[in-house]
């Protein structure tokens, strides 16, 4: 069975796209820990991140770095952290998040409740910095 990101990437299911390459998706975390909280997505069905091949490990962190630096022109924050938990969904992915101190890295902290509308500024916005 596909995974919830497999089905994100065929479009069967919708989500807040950053950028979209033949590779990899970032689309924007529905639970953030943060505005901003982006999520970085190989296109192809891995479960453990260590498990991808060295190429498409490489070239992730690579389009993650992209994506990181367009959040950092959109968001007030020290810093865009990463990410590797790998338990939520069993396909390998990024977190990327804007914090200010270690402590907004935590995923035990309570997740942000974003309307619609503050989600589609931020792609916008984060989009647009690209």
């Amino acid at each position: 069975m596909a995974t919830i990101f497999s089905r994100i990437i065929a479009g069967e299911i919708p989500c807040y796209k950053i950028l979209e390459d033949e590779k990899f998706i970032a689309f924007l975390d529905i639970n953030p820990l943060k505005k901003g909280h982006t999520l970085i997505v190989p296109k192809i069905e891995v479960d453990y991140i260590f498990d991808l091949d060295n190429s498409i490990l490489s070239d992730m962190l690579l389009f993650s770095k992209k994506v990181a630096k367009a959040i950092e022109k959109t968001v007030v924050c020290k810093r865009v952290g990463l990410a590797v938990i790998g338990l939520e969904v069993p396909h390998a992915h990024i977190h990327l998040i804007p914090i200010d101190s270690e402590g907004d890295m935590l995923f035990s902290n309570p997740k942000l409740k974003l309307s619609s509308q503050e989600m589609e500024q931020l792609q916008e916005n984060i989009s647009r910095n690209l």
